[in-house]
């Protein structure tokens, strides 16, 4: 029963209260180009096992429908990749947490995509100002390439294999990311990388990526529980 759309109106105020409310949390993934062997809802997806992993270890969890077309402004050029922008997003985020009933008694982003860092700031200045609260967590992987590299890679042969295209897999800019963002910043990914790709992807295999989806799930269930 971990995921909302699936639940009826009855069932939600059944289950949450202002005695014991639920946790909602948000997935907030991308559409934007991951080169040439990796889906474009690849950040999506993995937002989406992650928060779905936790609703398997926390019982008052409920999973919304993920929000998959977001700020992707850097993909701009990239055949396939859509995006509303920092303030549209930020704006829909704003939204979503005013308008939650009092059965949602803490509501976060379980966010997969690193471009939509600044509309969740953003977004969750706003609400704290209003008295009301959007937590975030984010992927997070110690070592982990920036994009569509051997971690993406891994995850998405872990969560859904038939999609990877391993065949047309190649890398892409591989200097570290701190080298490459102020030209991302300035004039977007294909200024640095005409695949799309920011890594490398080889190497990449399911256990490998079940072992960090793993990973992701704990840091995630780590952080509901301690806050």
């Amino acid at each position: 029963m971990g995921s909302l759309g699936s639940c009826t109106s009855v069932e939600i105020d059944a289950t949450g209260s202002e005695t014991a409310p639920l946790t909602l949390l948000l997935p907030l993934g991308s559409t934007e180009q991951h080169g040439p062997h990796l889906p474009l809802d690849t950040d999506t997806r993995i937002a989406q096992a992650v928060a779905d992993g936790v609703a398997l270890r926390l019982d008052s969890v409920r999973v919304a429908p993920p929000i998959s077309i977001t700020a992707s402004d850097e993909h701009r050029g990239f055949a396939g990749t859509l995006s509303v922008g920092t303030r549209v997003l930020s704006e829909m985020l704003i939204e979503i947490v005013g308008n939650a009933g009092p059965e949602f008694g803490r509501i976060v982003a379980i966010n997969g995509h690193g471009g939509n860092a600044y509309a969740l700031r953003a977004a969750t200045e706003v609400c704290k100002a209003r008295g009301q609260a959007l937590e975030v967590w984010s992927v997070r992987l110690p070592g982990a390439d920036a994009h569509a590299g051997r971690t993406e890679t891994s995850l998405m042969l872990a969560i859904a294999e038939d999609l990877v295209r391993l065949d047309l897999a190649e890398a892409g800019a591989v200097e570290p990311l701190d080298e490459l963002l102020p030209k991302i910043f300035e004039a977007g990914v294909r200024e640095v990388s005409a695949n799309g790709v920011l890594g490398d992807p080889s190497g990449a295999n399911p256990a490998e990526g079940t072992r960090l989806l793993a990973a992701l799930i704990d840091d995630a269930v780590n952080q509901l529980t301690s806050g």
